[in-house]
């Protein structure tokens, strides 16, 4: 049996192409039933953990799953006791925690911990709790729930601009320099590297807010008991909700700089559209969170605001589900090409950007005809020759 996607030769028993991941059996040619980084779920699926740590998905799913279960129990069960200081900080590292172990597991540093360490996580948090201090020593409180003594009773004009526009465009340039920094290395600029650096720059952005704003509670000591479901839904969101909704619209950002095919993209149109929609995102979630801060209720307020942050959260997965797999299956077509022949002068296909096979006068993946779609891009590697069609125009 031959790949109707690469023509390579596949045993009949085989359910999937050895050489590009093609479901053999299927007539889903893009094959959005089945995701690339862990085969029994869909493309289309909201399945968190094997979305932001990919590269250990398939193979220890429960352990990373179990790890952000256990935290998220043991934030609930804290904060119920009233023991704030300890939930805060639980709620606060337990994202960044789970996910540094995440990076050990899977060798992501390539035996540069300290670079890797450094500039994804400790330098977004050190500038981004900088940041955090700063905007809200210039406006006060983002919202009554993050100091119980908050005198703005009602949004205005000015709150609004800073805390949901300002804040999070500055924020998200500053969880940009780290993965930006590591994924223009060669040894790190693979489209799952750049994804997994933006979501740990983004958690670790989360983990300094968190601290600056509620300072306070960490300081304060026990609070008792009486107030258990404002202190639980608070936390679930500062300390679970926030960090996935930042480490998500930054890791998409990041994953484009890396971009598809061989070396990274870096500062292309396509990169600005991911940093707009991480943007989007936050501004998105910061406004409603803002407003909703000013309900009468605090329970209701906070736990619209965990919503809220859900449904953003949602989106964010669905695309970081389809760019990853999307790229997953451009890396096996590159390398049929390049094993059957084409050097550095790889060409892509102008309408999907796939790898095109020798000689081919269509993609084949998407179909388009080469000659209809103009000159065919080159890979991004200097010291490209041109194509045979260009060398004649």
């Amino acid at each position: 049996m031959q790949c109707t996607r690469c023509h390579a030769d596949v045993p009949e028993a085989a359910h999937f192409c050895q050489v590009c991941g093609l479901d053999t059996h299927t007539d889903d040619g893009a094959r959005k039933a089945s995701y690339a980084a862990k085969p029994n779920e869909s493309v289309v699926s909201l399945k968190l953990v094997s979305t932001i740590m990919p590269r250990g998905a398939a193979v220890r799913p429960m352990t990373y799953q179990f790890a952000l279960g256990l935290a998220l129990l043991l934030t609930v069960i804290v904060a119920a006791t009233g023991a704030l200081p300890i939930a805060v900080l639980i709620a606060a590292f337990a994202m960044p925690i789970v996910y540094i172990v995440y990076l050990y597991d899977v060798n992501l540093w390539e035996d540069e911990p300290v670079l890797v360490t450094g500039l994804a996580f400790l330098l977004t948090a050190v500038v981004g709790g900088l940041w955090t201090w700063l905007w809200l020593t210039l406006r006060g409180p983002v919202a009554p729930e993050s100091s119980w003594d908050a005198d703005a009773m009602a949004p205005t004009i000015t709150g609004f601009l800073i805390a949901a526009v300002l804040a999070p465009v500055i924020g998200e340039a500053i969880r940009q320099v780290g993965p930006v920094v590591l994924a223009s290395r060669p040894e790190f600029d693979d489209l799952m590297d750049g994804l997994t650096f933006g979501v740990i720059s983004g958690v670790a952005f989360a983990t300094a807010d968190t601290l600056v704003k509620h300072w306070p509670l960490i300081t304060g000591g026990y609070a008792g008991a009486t107030d258990a479901p404002t202190w639980i839904s608070l936390l679930v969101l500062e300390g679970f909700v926030k960090p996935l909704v930042m480490g998500t619209a930054t890791g998409i950002a990041c994953a484009e700089f890396s971009g598809l095919g061989e070396g990274y993209d870096g500062f292309t149109p396509r990169y600005f559209r991911g940093v707009a929609a991480a943007v989007g995102a936050n501004v998105l979630f910061s406004g409603g969170t803002y407003l909703l801060g000013f309900l009468g209720n605090q329970v209701l307020a906070l736990v619209l605001s965990i919503l809220w942050g859900l449904a953003i959260l949602a989106v964010l997965i669905l695309r970081i589900r389809t760019a990853l797999h999307r790229g997953l299956m451009e890396a096996a077509l590159e390398s049929t090409a390049r094993a059957r022949g084409v050097g550095p002068g790889l060409e892509f296909c102008p309408s999907c950007e796939m790898p095109l096979l020798p000689e081919a006068q269509f993609c084949s993946n998407c179909g388009v005809s080469v000659r209809a779609a103009g000159k065919v891009p080159h890979a991004h590697a200097a010291g490209t020759t041109p194509s045979t069609e260009e060398a004649q125009s």
